[in-house]
């Protein structure tokens, strides 16, 4: 009975998740308020359902009380945020909290059912991104002067990048971050969002080609510091941001492709000088011929994603254990193998929904500063989903970056919280802005309306005829 509950489960998340992943696009076409309203609440519906059918099929399989302390505790999360947001940020973008939401409980389902251990630390980590996000937007808000602090942003992620380099521990062939108190901290995280800030600051504040060249001395002197700690992920994640935000403030096609030139020839040079990237692209060429020297990760993870097929094996019926570091780099993997590929190809658009709300309120901004914080926020976000699906598909090799707010991870998941603070108050901001012009055009158009009436009442009498006073209409 209990196998015909798993193999019926599958099928029911994927169509909860498929309605959801419709909904995240459909939105777009509905300009009513009432309309977006019961799209939302459908979504916050079919979440809550995909969790709830999720733990009870792992309860049913693993009868441990654990799973449904787990689901309790999530499922409170999840409604807190939802409330919270709503709440505090009437203005807040509804979409994006959604999104948000799914996917944390897409990766708290596969966390649990991977490592009970690590979707309670993980369940931790959100919280305490959340009261961070929640903070976010008022900061943005009240400060007016951060486009004025661009090389304290520099200065600060530099130094933390060189204590990295300098005092971590190598791991998995690269220097990462710190362990402190059992927990481990990844600076470039939270990197990647003080570059976006500076690279923003610099931009917005002169594009004269003297500004250009210093800052990009800077940016270069952030991805140098990361390729000598080969940590190459982040490292190609700022080097991509910049370009977009380069090309975005400029229009300077000549400085995207000096960009492209100069990157590729870094890019051939950190191969030949580090072994750790040689096993990389061997093992992105032919997993299964260097299966036992560094093609292990990736060849399991093909497995894992083929064995799973369209439908998915169902929750605890594959072998996501076997593939290596599954709750963190390969977690995509594993969600395709138990959950399916179908469920996985709508995680893959939600984040592409997220992206598209980035971009609209990048383009919606009309401050050059902020509208380049939401582009390369976004970019950034984007491009490290990228990495970490395209790594565990082998479309590219793989980098070891983290798939946002689903992976397992304390840095990567509070930095993620922090950039979607961060943009959900950059779309307060653009509700502000909006509502400050709609308020201007009806002065505007009152102030017109009173011209109009005074001219008409200052006309001058032609000789020889007079004023007939007006009746009173009664």
């Amino acid at each position: 009975m209990v196998n015909i509950i798993v193999e019926l489960s599958k099928y029911l998340m994927i169509l909860l998740m498929g309605i959801y992943t419709f909904s995240c696009f459909s939105i777009f076409a509905h300009n009513y308020e009432s309309e977006q309203k019961w799209i939302l609440i459908r979504q916050n519906v079919l979440m809550f359902l995909l969790q709830l059918t999720a733990y009870v099929v792992m309860y049913l399989k693993k009868d441990d009380p654990k799973i449904l302390t787990l689901y309790a505790a999530s499922a409170g999360f999840l409604l807190a945020v939802i409330l919270l947001y709503r709440i505090l940020y009437p203005k807040v973008s509804k979409l994006i909290v959604n999104n948000m939401c799914m996917l944390l409980c897409i990766g708290m389902i596969m966390l649990t059912r991977l490592e009970e251990e690590n979707a309670i630390k993980q369940l931790i980590f959100a919280a305490v991104g959340v009261v961070i996000g929640l903070v976010v937007p008022v900061v943005i808000r009240k400060l007016d002067r951060l486009k004025d602090w661009g090389y304290m942003y520099a200065g600060a992620g530099i130094l933390a990048l060189v204590l990295v380099a300098v005092l971590a521990e190598v791991s998995g062939g690269a220097k990462l971050g710190f362990t402190i108190a059992g927990f481990g901290i990844q600076p470039s995280e939270f990197v990647k969002i003080l570059f976006v800030f500076f690279v923003a600051a610099n931009l917005n504040r002169s594009l004269e080609f003297k500004n250009i060249v210093i800052t990009t001395a800077l940016a270069a002197a952030h991805v140098l510091i990361l390729v000598l700690s080969t940590d190459l992920g982040t490292a190609l994640i700022l080097f991509v941001v910049y370009l977009v935000m380069l090309y975005t403030a400029t229009r300077q096609p000549l400085y995207v492709a000096a960009g492209l030139g100069g990157g590729s020839v870094a890019a051939v040079l950190a191969y030949h000088l580090f072994a750790h990237i040689q096993v990389r692209v061997a093992a992105w060429k032919d997993p299964f011929a260097t299966y036992s020297d560094g093609g292990y990760q990736v060849a399991q993870s093909l497995f894992a994603i083929g064995t799973g097929s369209w439908f998915g094996m169902g929750l605890f019926q594959g072998l996501p254990d076997e593939i290596p570091v599954a709750d963190t780099d390969f977690i995509f993997a594993a969600i395709s193998e138990e959950m399916g590929l179908i469920l996985s190809l709508c995680l893959i658009l939600v984040c592409v929904s997220c992206y598209v709300m980035f971009l609209n309120i990048a383009l919606a901004l009309r401050n050059q500063f902020y509208k380049l914080v939401a582009l390369g926020l976004g970019t950034c976000y984007i491009f490290q989903v990228f990495l970490n699906i395209g790594g565990v598909t082998k479309f590219i090799p793989s980098t070891g970056v983290t798939l946002p707010l689903v992976s397992y991870g304390g840095s990567s998941i509070l930095s993620t919280m922090i950039m979607f603070g961060i943009i959900q108050g950059l779309y307060i901001l653009r509700e502000d802005e909006e509502e400050n012009l709609e308020r201007k055009r009806e002065r505007e158009l009152r102030n017109g309306t009173k011209r109009r009436t005074t001219k008409k009442k200052k006309t001058t009498k032609e000789p020889g005829f007079e004023e007939v006073p007006k009746q009173r209409v009664r």
